[in-house]
């Protein structure tokens, strides 16, 4: 199956009630992992790929075409996403690389300089058939507007969709990047409320730290696209420390890697129908 468009998977996704699961690909064996749980659920799924995971390789070429060709190689729908994306020539190169959704990520700019910025890279991205997401401030876990207190207020939400153009935004509702423990308490009401004024699909970030439950209720509440990355890396790094402390001896790292890729495709399946994928 090709790689499809963010619009095509997140939209209608958004039309339907239906929740999408976006999951963070650092190592190709990530890539497989998430591809492999998809399948398992048979839903589509969102592979992203993060700037920092791209100053990890030291490039996006090689990371992102391995995502790029386990994707086509799938049976489900496959979206290749580039995550909180600060810099304006890692969107040329991931729109080039044939990246179909790309988050922008200005909010670290005064709102005025974020409009602008994210208004001039939706419309590239837009030339190309490229989904894109954006969000009006920093994320929690980075001092940001996701910080647990933080919230996004409906009316600057719809004035920033509009003014950008953007097709989905990120809110700030409770939830924290980075989160190890699944503790972040939702508000669940400015979701709704959040969902009945903005015209574009909303994203939670820092969703590692929600449980189970609530991730459903979100999705029930209007959020859609579902960003989840630090549990899954506990996921494979348990897996491994399981492995390697059963086998201290064990050097080939096929064998402690392979349970691991698998232990994610497990979890990831079993998200992605927490999520109503």
């Amino acid at each position: 199956m090709p790689l499809v468009s963010g619009a095509e998977v997140v939209l209608a996704a958004a039309k339907a009630g239906r929740g999408v699961g976006a999951f963070n690909v650092i190592q190709l064996e990530h890539a497989t992992a998430l591809i492999a749980g998809a399948e398992q659920a048979g839903t589509p799924v969102v592979l992203q790929i993060s700037e920092n995971a791209v100053k990890y390789h030291g490039a996006l070429k090689p990371i992102g075409v391995a995502t790029l060709a386990a994707a086509a190689a799938a049976t489900v729908p496959v979206v290749v996403h580039l995550d909180h994306a600060m810099d304006r020539d890692l969107v040329t190169e991931a729109v080039q690389l044939g990246f179909t959704s790309v988050m922008y990520d200005a909010s670290k700019l005064e709102y005025a300089d974020n409009v602008a910025a994210t208004t001039e890279v939706t419309k590239f991205c837009h030339d190309h058939g490229v989904f894109v997401e954006a969000e009006i401030g920093e994320v929690g876990g980075k001092d940001g507007v996701h910080a647990p207190g933080a919230r996004t207020r409906p009316d600057e939400a719809v004035a920033f969709a509009e003014a950008t153009g953007v097709d989905a935004l990120a809110v700030a509702v409770g939830s924290s990047h980075a989160m190890t423990e699944r503790t972040a308490t939702l508000d669940f009401a400015l979701i709704s409320e959040l969902h009945a004024a903005v015209a574009v699909p909303l994203v939670l970030h820092g969703s590692s730290g929600v449980a189970d439950p609530d991730l459903t209720r979100a999705v029930e509440a209007g959020m859609t696209k579902v960003n989840i990355a630090t549990h899954l890396n506990n996921v494979f790094t348990a897996s491994v420390r399981q492995t390697l402390t059963a086998n201290p001896t064990l050097v080939d790292t096929r064998k402690y890697l392979g349970p691991a890729r698998d232990a994610v495709a497990t979890e990831v399946a079993r998200l992605l129908t927490i999520l109503k994928a």
